[in-house]
């Protein structure tokens, strides 16, 4: 919503008022003179309603405003569409430096390598700056995280008191990233930035809040956690000025909503609120309708897309011959000192998506020798698909690989994600866990080994590779039974998967080693007691869930 008046911000979770509908307009949308918002004189430039796109490729942004006949703006979406046209040089010429950030920040982001802002970053930033509510929605791989972070680092390079920022995550892992990101930026500064995230001590967290650093990152349920065990560290956070949501449609799922009452509540009403993501959600669309004066609302595109950059395929296989159709691939990654690759079919790094990190294990020992018989015959398909599965497969295949779910500790999980970002193994096998938001370069495949129940994860998940308009390839592996799932995500995304052709003999050619180690590769499941670990998971989630309802009655 845009009017003139006074920013205010997102008004989560509050009843929603009767709006008379919108029409949609028939035509394509145009620009229309309206006030503009105060914004620094260099950014005048970058602030105009058309601009276009980073690359040659991409597709030019129109914005409509409604404005009434006597000059008055009246409240409407500002609404980003993507179109074939080309606008004017200066929009798309545009520098950081016109946009109106600090001259530190724009020598920061060419130091780190960006050169030139993305359109969500020219459409967004000026906004940010001017004091506005901003909720975004683009791409994955499209620069959201420093659309919203340079101009926090803004704001701190001019007043650096207290925690001026607190940005949220759905995960552990983007917290973590998204940390690291505002210390790269903001290093010329010398912020304080503090991952307040799962897995970790929680009194060295708390020790860290009462010092006020300037930025804290987090996922809802520690930093509630954190509130509720002291709530002398809700007065913290009473002179933050920005509060970010980024993966906001995740943030917002009903599973973080008391967390996130108990955040909101520590929070001055007077602030300005982020929310950035790559797909739209009810959640989200409801958000808008209840935002206050002088957001922006940026949609680079309506409904759900993938980038064009990013080759897409599936592979129609039975279910016992994944493993087979994984190795059959995995090979293509780059390898040293390997002449018989050429460089068309190296790819640096890959990722391997499944549905679960649990482990379907069988209720006795008597059906484990049962069923590890029928396996070896080829007479029962796998059971065993999972995230801790593969890894402990790959190792017996002699492939290097590191996995991401969540019955690894914490630390565990820095540490593997850690060692496939800095290209020690060049295979992660990660649950939905590592869908949202990680941006490491030199991902080139994406490998959908389970198909996601929801179109929506399906997009985060292949949006880990072909980032900033870079290549990439992304391939699903599609049993009968997901011949419906492969549908519906084609039908959501709006284009149609390539059939991936492969050489049955190739594919085959290691049944016999595959085979072996998926024995081994039971035994040394049970062994380490990972059937044990996750009966204790679900015993666990009982529990809360007793405990949660007998605390609500």
């Amino acid at each position: 919503m845009e009017v003139v008046g006074e920013a205010q911000p997102f008004r989560l979770f509050s009843k929603r008022t009767k709006r008379e509908p919108k029409p949609k307009p028939e035509a394509e949308p145009v620009v229309l003179t309206q006030p503009e918002p105060q914004i620094p004189e260099p950014a005048a430039a970058a602030a105009v309603e058309t601009e276009t796109s980073q690359s040659d490729d991409s597709s030019s942004a129109t914005a409509a405003a409604v404005e009434s006949d006597d000059g008055e703006s009246k409240p409407a979406s500002t609404m980003v569409t993507e179109t074939g046209q080309s606008d004017d040089a200066t929009a798309s010429a545009a520098t950081f430096a016109e946009l109106g950030l600090s001259q530190w920040l724009v020598d920061s982001c060419h130091a780190l390598g960006i050169r030139r802002p993305t359109a969500v970053q020219r459409r967004c930033i000026p906004r940010a700056l001017a004091g506005e509510d901003i909720l975004g929605i683009a791409e994955t791989g499209s620069g959201k995280t420093a659309a919203f972070a340079l101009p926090i680092l803004h704001r701190l390079g001019e007043d650096p008191y207290g925690v001026a920022a607190l940005a949220l995550a759905p995960t552990r892992e983007l917290a973590a990233q998204l940390a690291e990101q505002f210390r790269a930026l903001g290093a010329p500064l010398g912020i304080r930035c503090l991952a307040a995230i799962g897995g970790f001590d929680s009194l060295a967290q708390a020790k860290g809040l009462a010092r006020r650093p300037h930025v804290v990152i987090a996922t809802p349920g520690r930093i509630a956690t954190l509130v509720k065990n002291d709530p002398d560290l809700a007065k913290v956070f009473a002179r933050t000025k920005f509060l970010v949501l980024d993966e906001a449609d995740r943030v917002l799922d009903v599973n973080f909503e008391e967390d996130l009452r108990v955040i909101f509540g520590c929070l001055p009403k007077k602030r300005q609120t982020f929310l950035f993501s790559a797909t739209m959600s009810d959640n989200l669309r409801s958000l808008l309708e209840l935002s206050g004066n002088n957001s922006y609302f940026f949609e680079a595109y309506e409904g759900f897309k993938t980038v064009e950059t990013l080759k897409q395929q599936y592979i129609h296989m039975p279910s016992d011959g994944k493993e087979l159709h994984l190795l059959h691939l995995l090979p293509k990654t780059k390898q040293k000192d390997d002449p018989n690759q050429t460089t068309g079919d190296s790819i640096r790094s890959a990722i391997v998506f499944v549905s679960t990190g649990e482990y379907a294990s069988p209720n006795n020992d008597h059906h484990l020798v049962v069923i590890l018989v029928l396996m070896i015959s080829c007479r029962l398909p796998m059971l065993f698909r999972t995230c801790q599965y593969l890894d402990f497969l790959l190792q017996e295949l002699g492939r290097p690989a590191v996995s991401l779910h969540s019955y690894k500790s914490q630390s565990q999980r820095l540490s593997a994600l850690s060692r496939f970002k800095s290209g020690q193994v060049p295979v992660l096998i990660a649950t939905d866990v590592g869908s949202r938001g990680l941006d490491i370069q030199t991902v080139d495949l994406v490998i959908n080994y389970d198909l996601p129940r929801f179109p929506r994860d399906y997009i985060h998940r292949v949006g880990r590779t072909a980032r900033a308009s870079r290549g990439g390839l992304a391939i699903s592996f599609v049993t009968q039974k997901d011949i419906c799932l492969l549908h519906e995500i084609e039908d959501v995304i709006g284009k149609q998967l390539d059939a991936r052709e492969c050489d049955d003999r190739e594919v085959n050619k290691d049944v016999t080693k595959v085979f072996k180690a998926r024995r081994l590769t039971v035994m040394k499941i049970n062994d380490e007691g990972f059937k044990d670990k996750v009966q204790a998971r679900k015993e666990q989630k009982k529990r809360d869930i007793e405990r949660k309802r007998k605390h609500e009655e």
